[in-house]
């Protein structure tokens, strides 16, 4: 049954693309790539659509919209990154926070993996990949969903948008606002959670232009047995992320385009080790951050070449009650980048494409470091694959306050304060085309980081460890998407292969750098089985890098969503939705020593107007 059911499941979510909904423009989806873009067990999160995305490999514990590493191409969570519209979304205590984004994905388009020389000119300060959101155009459109489920879940939902009749210029003035609530008491003790969040949106759009102004406030409470720590403890989080961001784009056709943006981004967190120890008024672990930033990007035309640009600066501030070792408690961070593009027409009818240039970045603790960028493509027009490319990047990051800031020789995290820049080299061949029908991806890489920043493990301490690693990491990863007039199928293969040197250091386990997937294989589809009914499932399953952290689960897993919607015609723009996470109930530990979810059931109604 398994078998059977594993090929099952793609669809939009219930609120932006319903069969029987009233006739509205069209919108973007969250993701073209997963079938369950909802949770089963919390209202849904920009972190939700990346959680069976074949090219991220999402960590979670508790629930992925409760804490999610995000992880690409064999990397770790703190040297991946979120980019929403022209700004890079940086949390700077650390990447367990990055995915703390208090945005209504219907507010956003659909995530883009970016990684290569589209990372280059991409977010600042991530060395693997990132994912990129746009703003959505707001539409005259609105939704409400309410759900429960097992472990007195609930989860309630409403959005509204709104175009008006008045204008600026060409522009025409519009809003959007949502609220989310979703609670439980979780499917194993101590792993319940309370999440909130609030969202407002003004909009200028014109014929070629959008600006966007966001305010948004997300809380979020959640526990669960050895959330960080293997050491048997009942731990929390306490999290409060209020964003501000101002934002504008502006296209000129061809592909050339501008766009800036600033943003204020606050985080709070109160991280309780043991929920129960008598500590008083204050948490030992009690953090906030503070990042202000902009950036301008854009491709315009220079003479008969074209050039490609970006410019962001990052200033960040910590407050916290333990991260106190290090040497400062401020940063700024900035960086330039331009590439310059040149193209020749073949004798074939081919595209030949040249892209060479560069970029830098300085902080005004760690100096500045300049990189470089190439990458040869050929485009063929009246052939299967559309597209083959070779590119060469180096990308850099500076380290976290975590990281910087921890006691270096006593505590739960052992932090090292003369932590410096980190360098990846990144080498990769690529096609992507359309073969029988199958829209196709792939790309063979080989990635060098040095002086990554990885938390280890050793025998007879109890603490885990802030140690720098340089490491090898050799991949192939590969997409492929058919469509029929009944179903949808996406599938997704990843194979990877690393090699580590800790300079030194007695290393008995890791956390992340080693917490990786030898192959992973995922696979998405949609069934319409007529009558208002809709098959969807999402799948992954891998063989992972053995690691004695890991005490439950094995190194091999399937881990499926299953969801059944149900569109009844009498109510036009409704839809019923029965949904199971986690399918089979895998025991498999996504991070080492962390308790897998359990399977998780909720029934759903949803409606549009």
């Amino acid at each position: 049954m398994k078998v059977a059911l594993w090929i099952l499941g793609l669809t939009s979510p219930w609120w932006l693309r319903a069969q029987n909904a009233v006739n509205l423009p069209e919108v973007t989806v969250y993701s073209s790539r997963v079938a369950n873009q909802e949770p089963a067990a919390s209202f849904v999160m920009p972190v939700s659509a990346l959680r069976f995305e074949p090219l991220v490999d999402l960590q979670s514990r508790n629930l992925a919209e409760g804490q999610a590493d995000l992880t690409l191409r064999g990397g770790i969570f703190e040297n991946s990154g979120f980019q929403l519209g022209a700004i890079t979304l940086l949390d700077p205590q650390t990447g367990h926070y990055l995915a703390e984004i208090p945005v209504a994905p219907a507010m956003l388009g659909a995530p883009a993996v970016v990684t290569g020389a589209d990372l280059f000119v991409g977010a600042t300060n991530a060395t693997s990949g990132a994912v990129a959101f746009g703003w959505r155009p707001v539409q005259t459109a609105g939704a409400a969903s309410v759900a429960m489920g097992q472990n007195h879940f609930s989860a309630e939902e409403i959005y509204q948008g709104h175009v008006s009749d008045a204008r600026l210029g060409s522009s025409r003035l519009a809003a959007d606002v949502a609220v989310a609530h979703s609670q439980s008491n979780g499917p194993i003790a101590f792993g319940e959670h309370r999440f909130n969040r609030a969202n407002f949106r003004l909009q200028l759009k014109g014929p070629s232009s959008q600006t966007d102004a966001f305010a948004g406030y997300q809380a979020k409470f959640f526990g669960w047995p050895n959330m960080y720590t293997p050491f048997n403890s009942n731990e929390t989080e306490d999290l409060q992320t209020v964003l501000f961001a101002l934002n504008h784009r502006a296209d000129f056709g061809g592909g050339d385009f501008l766009e800036a943006g600033v943003y204020h981004r606050r985080n709070k967190d109160d991280y309780a080790f043991n929920r129960f120890a008598p500590v008083g008024p204050v948490h030992p672990f009690q953090h906030t951050t503070w990042v202000d930033g902009g950036a301008v990007s854009g491709r315009t035309a220079a003479g008969d070449m074209l050039l490609n640009f970006r410019a962001e600066i990052l200033a960040d501030e910590l407050e916290s009650t333990s991260l106190t070792f290090g040497r400062y408690r401020t940063r700024s961070l900035v960086r330039v980048a331009l590439i310059p593009e040149k193209s020749w027409k073949a004798s074939d009818g081919s595209q030949v494409s040249v892209k060479a240039g560069v970029g830098y970045d300085r902080t005004n603790h760690d100096g500045g470091s300049l990189s470089p960028v190439v990458e040869i493509a050929r485009e063929f027009p009246n052939s299967p694959w559309r597209r083959l490319y070779a590119s060469f990047t180096r990308t850099t990051q500076v380290p976290t306050y975590t990281a910087l800031n921890s006691n270096p020789v006593a505590g739960l995290f052992r932090g090292n304060p003369g932590l410096g820049r980190e360098a990846s080299h990144n080498l990769e061949f690529g096609a992507s085309g359309a073969i029988a029908g199958w829209t196709t991806q792939a790309a063979a890489f080989w990635r060098r980081d040095d002086g990554l920043v990885d938390w280890t493990f050793r025998r007879g301490v109890t603490a885990r460890t802030a140690n720098p690693v340089d490491i090898d990491v050799v991949g192939l990863e590969a997409v492929v998407r058919h469509s029929w007039s009944a179903c949808e199928v996406v599938l997704g293969y990843t194979a990877l292969s690393k090699s580590a040197d800790y300079r030194g250091a007695v290393v008995d386990a890791s956390f992340y750098a080693l917490n990786y997937a030898r192959q992973r294989l995922t696979a998405a589809a949609t069934v319409r089985l007529g009558g208002g009914f809709e098959l969807r499932l999402d799948n992954v399953a891998r063989i992972q890098a053995g690691n004695l952290l890991r005490v439950a689960g094995g190194d091999q897993a399937m881990i499926s969503s299953l969801g059944l919607a149900y569109r009844p015609i009498a109510w036009r723009g409704s839809v019923i939705t029965l949904q199971a996470d986690n399918l089979w109930n895998s025991g498999f530990q996504e991070i080492p020593a962390v308790p897998a979810t359990p399977r998780q059931i909720s029934l759903g109604v949803a409606r549009t107007w």
